[in-house]
């Protein structure tokens, strides 16, 4: 008889550490352990002016923390609602997600030719 054989598969994912430890964007549920004004010192003194918090009134959402870079390339009532539409699927009050938002802009122009 052959002895059972035990195997472990690992995967780790190894990225940058940012301060504060989070993404773009931080989506506060209503009863998290975190709520906005906390938050909101957190990322004034780790990452002072690079974060707006906005407050919503949403079922299961409390607070939207949002870099400010991202508030420059789309307007922040076009931002949040889509936000909110997004995720209100996969989050509950109790919890704070995290995400990261990539941005790509494109511009097209005609010219005249000299």
């Amino acid at each position: 008889m052959t002895q059972p054989s035990k195997k472990a598969e690992i995967t780790v994912r190894f990225s940058e550490f940012e301060i504060p430890p989070m993404q773009d964007i931080l989506l506060v549920g209503k009863k998290a352990p975190i709520g906005p004004e906390a938050v909101r010192h957190m990322v004034d003194a780790l990452s002072p002016e690079q974060y707006v918090v906005v407050e919503v009134n949403h079922a299961v959402i409390e607070a939207l923390v949002i870099r400010k870079s991202l508030l420059r390339m789309i307007a922040q009532e076009q931002l949040v609602p889509f936000l909110l539409q997004e995720t209100e699927k996969i989050i509950s009050e109790g919890t704070v997600i995290k995400a990261q938002l990539n941005v790509t802009i494109q511009v097209s122009r005609v010219v005249d030719l000299l």
